[in-house]
């Protein structure tokens, strides 16, 4: 049985649990389970955790179940919250990866589903961590716009894995860059492309996050500097703060799934996880 936490976000089959939620006037949010499901099936919740008030549902919704004696066994969360801030560079600041991991864990779940996790840390800090890569995602962005792409590392981190989605599309070229930021600020500078000429092949950015897409603009203009043809984004989780005005003039298309929010764009594919990328 499954208890879909967010409405419009159904990744998992199974017999639906019903429920009412709202939040008060003070701003706590409330939940209400129908009662009429049979307590003795194993549970999964899913959920896309964007702010505290979607943790805090989430806890009130395990909270509920057990004061019912139901069989919370899973919990289905493929973007993690704080996933980027998964250690202190700056001292004042909190580890907040770990402090939503400790609060999920608390929660007593028998398997825990993320999907394209930002770093090492958050599976290591999850108990019962299933990581998904972004293999199955790839695959069918790659079933849209063709193999003959070289993809493109857009640092350091993203590189080992990386190269282990071209090796499971059977051995794809993979250009490698890297880039500067300041811890302080944010701010990025020293894009670099490790290739003298890309001869106008297409290229693939593949990242696990989007946030303004800063990343993705200054790397998209140091390709085109070393003759790029056509440019492609592919971002598990999707968030586009700044929208998709400037990142249009840089490349073709782009590529996401609905792991944190329903999109909606004519430069933009939105891949469904029902579609298979949880498997």
């Amino acid at each position: 049985m499954t208890l879909n936490l967010d409405e419009h976000f159904k990744p998992v089959g199974g017999k639906v649990i019903e429920y009412q939620s709202f939040t008060f006037s003070g701003g706590e949010p409330h939940i209400k389970i129908n009662a009429a499901f049979d307590i003795n099936e194993e549970i999964t919740i899913t959920h896309r955790l964007n702010s505290f008030n979607d943790l805090g549902m989430l806890c009130l919704a395990v909270d509920a179940l057990k004061r019912m004696d139901a069989k919370v066994s899973k919990l289905v969360i493929p973007y993690f919250p704080s996933a980027r801030q998964d250690r202190v560079m700056v001292k004042g600041e909190p580890l907040s990866v770990k402090v939503y991991a400790d609060i999920i864990n608390n929660l007593g779940f028998k398997k825990i589903t993320v999907l394209d996790a930002h770093s090492e840390v958050t599976i290591a800090l999850l108990n019962n961590c299933a990581a998904i890569s972004n293999h199955q995602f790839i695959k069918k962005v790659t079933t849209e716009i063709g193999l003959n792409v070289k993809l493109i590392s857009p640092d350091g981190g993203a590189l080992k894995k990386i190269y282990k989605v071209s090796e499971f599309l059977g051995g794809v070229e993979v250009v490698e860059c890297s880039k500067s930021r300041d811890v302080k600020t944010g701010q990025l500078t020293g894009f670099k492309v490790y290739s003298d000429d890309l001869q106008d092949s297409d290229c693939l950015i593949v990242d696990d996050i989007c946030d303004g897409g800063g990343t993705f603009i200054g790397l998209a203009q140091e390709l085109k500097k070393k003759n790029a043809g056509k440019l492609y984004l592919a971002v598990t989780h999707g968030i586009f703060s700044k929208g998709f005005e400037e990142l249009e003039k840089y490349f073709t298309h782009i590529f996401t799934t609905n792991s944190v929010k329903e999109l909606s764009h004519n430069c933009l594919t939105q891949i469904k996880l029902d579609d298979g990328l949880l498997s």
